[in-house]
């Protein structure tokens, strides 16, 4: 094989690994964030409330971004190191909100839902929000509900598990969970992960744009 014929193929494989990266992040993210707000979205519908669960510390006040999630979203889980950078370069400066949007089509996604707010009410919300990003892998997907997977994380985190297995029975565990998904439906929302920014969404095309509309907002540096 001649060098001009190498060079040609090694062009081509590289503009076909492009595309099929640009592919995959498309598949993966379609229907994940509309790019506008549903005309029939309830503009009653709050984007932040006062028991929303805040990452971290709060900022300044001038920059709140909200994120509504699926925790066995795969799409969330790819901007999970995303918005743990964003975190970190913006901490102080950014308020960072997480609501709860389980998706039907994900048959753990309550049950994973449902676990963070029983941690949460031992105010460990943060610990079993980062650790169901880090075991996505070991759990999402799979064919059948497995609530015993989380309860096993509970333990790993030293939860009160009499308190855990009390507030993961109790019907308002999962009534909080709903209200953050009523108020993302009354928003337009249909897909995760969804972001505000100051309350207006961010249209997602390609990852840096979660990034480049905080950078914008806390001051273009």
């Amino acid at each position: 094989m001649n060098r001009t014929l190498r060079a040609i193929l090694v062009a081509v494989g590289a503009a076909v690994v492009l595309l099929l990266g640009g592919l995959l992040f498309v598949l993966a993210t379609r229907g994940a964030a509309p790019e506008a707000m549903d005309p029939a979205a309830d503009p009653t519908a709050s984007v932040v409330r006062d028991d929303s669960h805040v990452l971290g510390e709060e900022g300044d006040g001038r920059v709140t971004v909200v994120e509504f999630l699926d925790f066995e979203c795969e799409a969330c889980g790819a901007f999970y190191p995303v918005v743990e950078n964003l975190r970190a370069e913006y901490a102080g400066e950014i308020t960072y909100v997480v609501r709860y949007f389980p998706l039907p089509g994900h048959v753990n996604a309550m049950n994973a839902a449902v676990a963070v707010e029983a941690a949460a009410q031992q105010g460990r919300f943060e610990d079993m929000y980062h650790q169901l990003f880090r075991t996505q892998a070991e759990w999402g997907e799979a064919p059948a509900p497995d609530p015993a997977v989380f309860r096993a994380y509970a333990q790993e985190l030293g939860l009160d598990m009499a308190s855990y297995d009390r507030a993961v029975a109790d019907p308002a565990t999962t009534e909080r969970v709903n209200r953050d998904v009523e108020d993302g439906r009354a928003l337009g929302i249909t897909g995760t992960p969804t972001f505000f920014l100051n309350g207006e969404q961010v249209a997602l095309q390609r990852f840096d744009d979660l990034g480049d509309a905080v950078r914008d907002a806390v001051g273009g540096r």
